[in-house]
């Protein structure tokens, strides 16, 4: 069922991208110069698929960077919640055997019967 979603999505986008590229492939120039001086370092052709699937990926890179560094209020809290649930099963799982040892030790101690009087002589 998950194999036939993945092929319902993935081969009409695989599609559209490929129409996308070949659709524009005429090359543009880019310049990164906000003031229009022609500064060669600046300036680059290629083509506009490039470009567009370039600022894409730039846009995914910086969008997950950005979710990453916005949760790490939660990473350190689960961090912090895991050491804390750790520390208190090993005082449990100690406090557990302390109770079996104690129980244990209280079941091996026989009552001995008290002699109200002395044995006669």
């Amino acid at each position: 069922m998950r194999n036939l979603f993945r092929a319902i999505i993935l081969i009409p986008l695989a599609l559209l991208i490929v129409a996308f590229a070949v659709a524009n492939r005429q090359t543009v120039a880019f310049t990164l110069d906000p003031f229009g001086i022609s500064a060669t370092a600046l300036n680059f052709q290629a083509p506009l698929f490039a470009l567009s699937f370039a600022l894409v990926i730039v846009g995914v890179i910086l969008g997950g960077i950005a979710t990453w560094l916005k949760q790490s209020h939660w990473r350190r809290a689960a961090r912090t919640l895991d050491a804390e649930t750790r520390k208190l099963r090993n005082d449990n799982e100690q406090l557990r055997r302390r109770a079996e040892m104690a129980e244990a030790a209280a079941l091996s101690r026989v009552e001995q019967p008290r002699l109200m009087h002395p044995p006669a002589a």
